[in-house]
């Protein structure tokens, strides 16, 4: 059966990337489980040669994926610096007040919602993911353990609810029926609303080698001439982009009903015109990623290799999805790299999927002092290396390998 476009519904034929077989990257393996068989999936993605979306097949439901989700935002202090400056940005941009509705899809623990609560703006969390949503109503945040939808948006507007202010960050990846999620978008945001949108950028991804940033939970990767495609079939239209350091490099589309008649600010415009300088509208342009996360799967396991053969002791900071896509494509385990820290207690006591390395808390660093500390989550580089600044007491580095090898 032939793979079809989730944005234009055309054959699939063209390979964007093809990293092997993969588990998926949010599923740990707890010890009691550690003897058992964990599934692997074809992790391969795909260019579409008509609206160059950059995607995956679909191998599991959203349902299995997301039933019992293990990522929490409000672990990452610069996430939330991120989120309470968004919030700010926008209760004065569009002039928030207790009468106005914030509705965030993919809401996950309340780690933006709580900051427009502090000024009584009335708020509604969508997240999919009850053991997280259960989190952000402990918080007294109401949120609905729903997956997002033209079904829910018409429930929503049928109980009264709409959005003057929509919020939708880096959930659009996440979802595998495109037109359906935009729909519900389309209905639930007022006639005079805002949609706002936050992804990592397919630009940057391809220019800096983030090929980790692909696996199965992500199911698509967009740049903002795709979009607008999708988005003028549903009568939207982006009217202004900002462009964010956030994952790697990431844009914030400012989107309205077409019928708003809304000026198009000149940002839009000038991205646009630098996705066409580096041919993102050329089905040429997407063929020659794979040579690039080949020479750094090899410089990353020639370093490794190197560090064994001296005795040297490596150990991992982080259990990001990204880190998991990473490992595995790699073929990076225990015997490389010992074991990994995180932050999150959810993931403490767990094992990595596919490579098995065990996640330990953060003070095991201090009592092993490893020579070298690999940062999985490398879009934190800043935040890791500061936290962890005591390593240097004995003498501790740490590594990088996306975009290229680096050793501080």
């Amino acid at each position: 059966m032939s793979l079809r476009c989730r944005c234009c519904d055309s054959d699939l034929t063209y390979t964007f990337l093809d990293l092997g077989v993969s588990p998926l990257a949010n599923s740990y393996v707890s010890s009691a489980n550690e003897t058992h068989m964990e599934p692997f999936y074809p992790l391969h993605a795909y260019v579409c040669a008509q609206c160059l979306l950059v995607q995956l097949g679909q191998v599991d439901s959203p349902n299995h994926i997301f039933e019992h989700y293990a990522y929490f935002s409000s672990y990452s202090s610069s996430w939330l610096a991120h989120a309470k400056g968004y919030a700010e940005m926008a209760r004065l941009k569009f002039q928030l007040t207790t009468q106005s509705q914030v509705i965030e899809i993919a809401s996950n623990d309340g780690y933006l919602l709580q900051y427009f609560e502090q000024h009584h703006i009335q708020t509604l969390g969508i997240e999919p993911a009850h053991n997280v949503a259960e989190i952000a109503r402990g918080k007294g945040i109401e949120t609905i353990a729903e997956f997002f939808g033209e079904k829910l948006a018409k429930q929503l507007v049928q109980e009264g609810l709409q959005g003057d202010l929509i919020v939708a960050n880096n959930v659009l990846a996440h979802v595998p029926d495109l037109h359906d999620f935009v729909a519900g978008l389309t209905i639930v945001l007022k006639p005079e609303g805002t949609l706002t949108i936050e992804f990592p950028h397919v630009l940057n991804l391809m220019k800096y080698h983030q090929f980790d940033t692909i696996y199965h939970e992500h199911f698509s990767y967009f740049s903002l001439l795709t979009l607008q495609t999708l988005f003028a079939q549903h009568q939207l239209q982006v009217v202004d982009v900002e462009e964010l350091e956030t994952h790697g490099g990431s844009l914030r589309l400012f989107v309205k009903h077409i019928a708003c008649q809304e000026a198009i600010q000149t940002s839009v415009v000038d991205l646009l015109n630098r996705e066409l300088e580096h041919g993102l509208h050329l089905l040429d342009t997407y063929l020659h990623v794979a040579d690039q996360v080949k020479r750094v799967k090899v410089e990353a396991l020639r370093f490794l290799i190197e560090a064994y053969d001296q005795g040297q002791t490596i150990a991992g900071y982080g259990a990001p999805a990204k880190g998991n896509t990473f490992l595995n494509f790699c073929g990076i385990g225990t015997e490389f790299i010992a074991f990994t820290v995180d932050q999150n207690p959810h993931k403490q006591g767990m094992l990595l999927p596919g490579t098995r390395i065990p996640i330990r808390v953060v003070d095991e660093l201090r009592r092993t002092k490893p020579d070298y500390v690999v940062i999985l989550p490398w879009n934190l580089k800043q935040e890791i290396m500061q936290d962890c600044a005591f390593i240097r007491e004995w003498g501790g580095k740490f590594v990088v390998f996306i975009p290229e090898l680096e050793v501080v």
